[in-house]
């Protein structure tokens, strides 16, 4: 294989060349904007909040009260900016210092591509949807005539013997389907350390040399054809940039909840991703997945140690991505998002508790970063804040809880306590008065809410003014879309807020977290949704009664926040649910261009065939067993074991099977049994030599009968 692997990169031409350091200078001046804008805004905002604090910060609770709102309002003033930033940059043409737009579509068009692996890890996913995904990405980069120079790679991680016993007959079958043979591989690993980041260390172990390039996709990504080239090309020309990042496009979903996040996806990330890759340039992150990889770049540099700390902070990093970003950038190279690379795919969750199970993953994955930002040497200050950042995601909800907790406590101190016009903290002679100042606080507020909704206004602007608004719906269609999506997250952020506070707090007490597959269909029940939301419910109705008992104007005050913790449970039940996603679908709402006009790699992945049929009253592993040709596959992948003592423990794992049945074995055991070539080959001749009376005889009467 290594020789087919081209002499290097192409040379630039002198048009083509543009200078780091320009563009360096260019992202400072950006960046140094950009700062003042937020931090101005925010120094303003916070002023006006003293103002309509009734001591104006002369308390200690209000000096809480204000240094939490500073927080979080800088923290949306930096969305509202990219937000402005990418509309503005849009509204222009695009950002002329960006990746895509240094070469001429022609000149791209001509350059020779190099030898990409796109590998795709997997744990415990639906099999056939997930690889269905992978046959039409295969198919739509065959259609571009280079498939030649792509190989692709099935990581399994996965420990369940059902599943990835039917991962290996549907890699097989794929193969057969697609003549892909010495083309697309499976690998699953035997000891699975460090979750992602080790599949993928794993595969650059033993294969990375084999290509010069990787891209990287996650179990729901779908890459079109003629995007996976364009990135191969585009690293061609660049011989300085190490991550190429795509900005994914959320699609297929089915119910409400995941029609919202692909709508609000669809129409908004546009400006986001403009605005960011603006500003990062060079500097940007890397999300996991959807894009390229300088490989022995990566292998160079961005190898991942385990965290040297304590609690947290000790053991692997779980979220990666982010850090190998900042390592390929401490080594001199680029990493940019380019928004352009449009075809580029991936899914939802389907509700909410899905959600909010893989965000208990990522923070406590982004809160180590934490220490990552405080204590590594070498580190570019874009990365830092990329840092920063990620984990301002997730302390925003526990610093917003706090804000809450304070603004209750400032309204409790000033309902049942006498006013103190001498607090502990007044130093001066005379009293220190309250003031109310409604009118100031209607104003913050109103401003704030401003801050929230215009970028959703400016992105609806931004599709009716580039002629894009028949993609969701039309004019109208798209406005109430708009509405409903605003309305759906106003019920949600509340919510999120309550688990991510809890999840913050799990994870800086360093409490145990599995690592599961992520669910990509399945509905929330009523039981599971009140037992998650009953803590919340409690909490939203104690906060509104006691906010009530109070003063009413805060009871009023209370129930954006109180209303959507009380509705937790349905909310979560009715959004995971399809017929709800179906029903907008049938009215023209929440639509999205790639629903109307679906492009061809999306096509493909309507194809329902099966990739590996199935007799429903077999098990994989009786599959893998009884089935000749199913056996002679998996006795092909499977190893052979010496004699000794594994193998007389072998043995006696496969004679316990042959007589109880697989039933009578544990997951482990059966996995073990799987993986030996010599046990699997035995249990097929000796199962179809069974007795009809026995257990295995028994299946072999049923299978014979369908």
């Amino acid at each position: 294989m290594d020789q087919r692997c081209e002499p290097g990169p192409v040379p630039l031409t002198q048009t083509e060349r543009t200078s780091p350091v320009r563009w360096r200078w260019v992202a400072n001046i950006r960046r140094t904007l950009f700062a003042l804008l937020v931090l101005g805004q925010t120094f303003v905002a916070t002023v006006f909040m003293l103002r309509v604090l009734p001591y104006h910060g002369g308390t200690w609770v209000e000096v809480a009260l204000a240094s939490l709102f500073a927080v979080l309002y800088g923290w949306i003033s930096i969305g509202f900016w990219t937000a402005v930033w990418g509309f503005a940059i849009r509204l222009l043409g695009g950002d002329r210092w960006s990746l895509a737009r240094r070469h001429k579509p022609e000149v791209l068009a001509t350059t020779p591509l190099a030898s990409t692996a796109v590998i795709m890890p997997i744990y415990h996913e639906p099999v056939q949807r997930t690889l269905r995904g992978l046959r039409a990405i295969y198919r739509d980069l065959e259609r571009t005539g280079h498939l030649e120079h792509f190989e692709f790679y099935i990581l399994s991680d996965s420990r369940d013997p059902e599943v990835w016993l039917e991962e290996q007959a549907a890699w097989q079958s794929l193969c057969e389907e697609l003549g892909a043979d010495g083309r697309l591989f499976y690998r699953r690993r035997t000891v699975n350390l460090n979750y992602k980041s080790g599949n993928v260390a794993d595969f650059f172990r033993r294969w990375g040399r084999r290509c010069r390039y990787t891209i990287v996709l996650d179990a729901d990504s779908l890459m079109g054809g003629e995007t996976l080239v364009r990135m191969v090309q585009l690293m061609e020309r660049e011989p300085q940039v190490g991550i190429l990042q795509s900005n994914p496009r959320v699609v297929r979903g089915s119910s409400l909840f995941a029609r919202v996040q692909q709508f609000a996806n669809r129409l908004y990330s546009p400006l986001f991703a403009t605005g960011l890759a603006a500003i990062q340039m060079g500097d940007a992150a890397f999300w996991g997945h959807n894009a390229i990889i300088r490989t022995d770049a990566f292998m160079a540099h961005c190898g991942l140690r385990k965290l040297p700390g304590v609690g947290l902070f000790r053991g692997p990093i779980l979220s990666h991505d982010f850090v190998e970003a900042a390592w390929m950038g401490r080594a001199g190279l680029e990493v940019w998002l380019e928004p352009s690379l449009v075809a580029s795919y991936e899914e939802s969750p389907p509700s909410l508790a899905d959600e909010l199970s893989r965000d208990r993953r990522w923070a406590k994955g982004n809160l180590q970063h934490l220490w990552v930002m405080l204590t590594t040497p070498g580190l570019r200050f874009a990365h830092r804040m990329a840092f920063f950042n990620g984990i301002m995601g997730y302390i925003s909800s526990p610093l917003w809880l706090l804000f809450l907790t304070f603004t209750t406590i400032e309204a409790a101190q000033l309902a049942l306590l006498p006013i103190d016009y001498f607090p502990e903290d007044h130093s001066e002679l005379y009293p220190l008065w309250p003031e109310w100042r409604p009118g100031l606080a209607i104003t913050l507020a109103l401003t704030t809410a401003t801050m929230l909704v215009a970028p959703k206004v400016l992105a609806w602007l931004d599709i009716v003014i580039h002629r894009q608004v028949g993609g969701f719906g039309g004019v109208l269609r798209s406005l109430i879309s708009v509405i409903l999506e605003t309305l759906m997250s106003v019920m949600l952020a509340p919510i999120k807020m309550l688990a991510h506070s809890v999840y913050v707090a799990s994870a800086l007490l360093n409490l145990s977290l599995s690592w599961a597959g992520q669910n990509r269909t399945e509905e929330t029940s009523w039981r599971e949704a009140l037992v998650t939301q009953a803590p919340g419910m409690v909490a939203g109705l104690a906060w509104s009664a006691f906010a009530w008992y109070l003063d009413p104007v805060f009871f009023l005050w209370s129930l954006p926040v109180a209303i959507p913790l009380i509705l937790a449970a349905p909310t979560a039940v009715w959004l995971s649910r399809a017929w709800g996603g179906r029903l907008l679908r049938r009215a023209g709402l929440l639509l999205t261009p790639e629903e109307l006009r679906p492009p061809a790699v999306m096509v493909d992945t309507a194809d329902e065939q099966a990739l590996l049929p199935r007799l429903d009253q077999l098990s994989r592993f009786e599959e893998a067993v009884l089935l000749p040709e199913v056996n002679a596959m998996h006795c092909s992948l499977a190893r052979r074991h010496p004699p000794g003592l594994r193998r007389e423990n072998l043995q006696a794992l496969a004679r316990r099977c042959l007589e109880k049945g697989p039933d009578a074995l544990s997951r482990s055991e059966l996995s073990h049994l799987c993986r030996d070539r010599d046990s699997l080959a035995w249990l097929h001749r000796e199962a179809w030599r069974s007795d009809p009376d026995t257990w295995w005889g028994r299946k072999l009467a049923l299978m014979v009968s369908i």
